[in-house]
């Protein structure tokens, strides 16, 4: 039952589906007997399935019909003849049904009985009056596994003098990633109570960071730089090198300890960027302020506005301190130009090259961040200077 009332189309009879159900057995349930919960959920088991129990992050397929106390249909999977698909536990449903539904286990016919707090509480949902006791009769066909938290038994859990408690799981080998150094991550982060709120493993992306630029939570950096390539691990991370007193809502709860289970995939050393040379090399200008220095002509196409342009770049403050670098990261990036994506100066200069030019931009503040700067990277008034590297135009 989703939390906007709806006919759902999802899921179809696949061949893994069927076969599942063709080895769950059941049998009708004599003298059912009706259990309320803690919350006031009321239930009762009419027929008992063979099938797995149903748990937190487990994506279930149902049949539904949803009735109000004086037998009204408000809703029903079984109309449409397709069963409804969801994720248990992410809120995806009213709060009697991930409660409702973990109870259950493959091959179950169950009828729920949810008071509104557990259901749209004092909303008007049309077909559902507010404040409505809702009443489903559910039968819970399918159970595919989701993503669970790694067992740790039986392993040591170490501790660092920041708080973070960590347990290692397969130590991987080489060297742990140094400052600078880029590391390729999967990883599946739970609530304490099991919840999965977030997983490169689910979405099959792993992510990419540079250790100790603060790009992730300080428990995550501090994490991964104690890993070897090939390390699984879990780390137990408290709210002060998490999200903080605050958290991040809506997903992650103030002041929440976040339990993730890592795996580094690769180690990349750091790439040192080698600063461009302008000593036999002459200053242009244009009329806005920029000043531009051609360091190598390409043979490659012209960058336009509109089009889309690729590029690897050091950013350096007028002392020499780089303070950004995609050369560093080993990921160009790439972006639409002259729609505002990046500042001023950069829109400006990158439409004066071509594939294979190298520049230095030497951008007034007024191009750049201009008077406010972008705490805490850049300073108000913050002249930049940029070495870059035109790859490609799209």
């Amino acid at each position: 039952m989703k939390k906007t009332i709806s006919i759902l189309t999802l899921a179809v009879c696949t061949n893994l589906f069927c076969m599942a159900q063709d080895k769950i057995k059941k049998q009708i349930v004599k003298d059912p007997k009706t259990i309320t919960t803690a919350s006031g959920l009321k239930y009762i088991i009419t027929e008992k399935g063979n099938g797995k129990q149903a748990s937190i992050g487990d994506k279930l397929e149902v049949h539904y019909v949803g009735k109000l106390t004086n037998d009204t249909v408000f809703d029903s999977s079984r109309k449409g003849g397709k069963p409804f698909t969801f994720n248990l536990g992410k809120g995806e449903v009213i709060k009697g049904w991930d409660e409702g539904i973990a109870l259950l286990h493959e091959g179950d016919v169950a009828t729920f009985t949810i008071p509104a707090t557990l259901a749209y509480g004092d909303q008007n949902m049309g077909t559902i009056p507010p404040n409505s006791i809702l009443i489903f009769e559910v039968e819970l066909l399918h159970v595919i596994e989701g993503i669970k938290p790694w067992s740790v038994k039986g392993k040591d859990t170490l501790h660092t003098a920041s708080g973070l408690k960590y347990i290692i799981l397969n130590e991987g080998s080489g060297n742990t990633p140094q400052p600078g150094d880029m590391v390729k991550v999967h990883y599946s982060g739970f609530l304490e109570d099991g919840k999965l709120f977030d997983s490169s493993v689910e979405r099959a992306e792993p992510i990419s960071l540079q250790i100790g630029k603060g790009q992730v939570i300080k428990g995550w950096d501090e994490g991964v730089a104690l890993l070897k390539k090939g390390a699984k691990a879990k780390f137990i991370i408290p709210y002060q090198l998490a999200f903080g007193e605050k958290g991040n809502p809506p997903v992650i709860p103030a002041k929440a300890t976040l339990i993730f289970d890592v795996e580094l995939l690769n180690v990349t050393p750091k790439v040192t960027p080698v600063a461009y040379d302008t000593v036999a090399k002459q200053a242009m200008s244009t009329n806005s302020g920029l000043k531009y220095y051609i360091i190598q002509k390409g043979k490659g196409i012209k960058a336009e506005a509109g089009k889309n342009v690729k590029v690897h770049y050091t950013g350096y403050f007028e002392d020499g301190k780089i303070f950004d670098s995609s050369v560093e990261r080993g990921e160009p990036i790439e972006f639409p130009l002259g729609q505002g994506r990046v500042i001023t100066g950069w829109d400006e200069g990158l439409a004066l090259m071509s594939v294979g030019d190298k520049m230095r931009f030497v951008i007034p503040y007024n191009l750049a961040y201009g008077e406010q700067g972008r705490p805490p990277v850049i300073p108000e008034k913050a002249n930049l200077i940029f070495d870059v590297e035109l790859i490609d135009v799209k």
